[in-house]
């Protein structure tokens, strides 16, 4: 398999998924829409209440990047070692990238004053069995559906979690409502560039033998 026929399977692959890609990203920003206003419109307690939910969203979206990932790449080339680190690196490492490290960045390229919270080290016993357990279903899926549909479904619910998690962490850490415009240039880089990359670029990259 030539780099160039990869890169166009990975290209077939990101086009395929777009359309999942985008609807579960709108449905996320619509409902952390509706859960904002009904919070700041009873008792003004958003930041208290993003900080919550966000340590929920970050590890659900670490097992469903674990999931596609690990599916992704085992449905081409089955190899359980390496798929075991090629599904550890895209849930742990992007979706950190994902979840604190594109905020944090994007609150000070646009002056929204953001604290730095990396689950991983301060939560890792939460963090790690989410990790496992989504390998683990991920080669599950591999020998037990057919096609793209063991990795659309994953994706798209990693998609969606991943938007809430990406704005939950705005929102719990800094995140005031005037910085609209930029919260949603955030967003979009923080969510649609790092899951393609961990649940469909990364997986095949690493491929060595695609079957297309």
């Amino acid at each position: 398999m030539t780099y160039n026929s990869k890169f166009r399977h990975i290209l077939n692959e990101l086009r395929h998924h777009a359309p999942f890609t985008a609807l579960s990203a709108c449905i996320a920003i619509a409902l952390l829409h509706i859960y904002t206003r009904v919070i700041l419109a009873n008792n003004g307690q958003m930041a208290e209440f993003a900080w919550r939910w966000f340590h929920i969203f970050h590890p659900v979206h670490i097992f469903l990047s674990a999931v596609a990932t690990t599916a992704m790449f085992y449905r081409h080339e089955k190899k359980l070692f390496k798929a075991i680190i090629i599904g550890l690196a895209g849930s742990l490492v992007i979706c950190a990238i994902s979840d604190v490290f594109f905020p944090f960045l994007g609150g000070i390229i646009f002056g929204i004053e953001l604290n730095f919270h990396l689950c991983l080290i301060k939560h890792s016993e939460v963090i790690l069995p989410f990790a496992v357990f989504g390998i683990f279903l991920g080669l599950i899926l591999s020998w037990k559906t057919y096609g793209r549909i063991q990795t659309i479904f994953p994706h798209s619910l990693h998609v969606l979690i991943s938007t809430m998690a990406t704005m939950l962490y705005l929102a719990a850490f800094g995140l005031t409502m005037p910085h609209i415009a930029g919260i949603f240039l955030i967003v979009f880089l923080g969510v649609i560039i790092p899951c393609c990359s961990s649940d469909i670029a990364l997986p095949l990259l690493f491929n060595k033998n695609i079957d297309i």
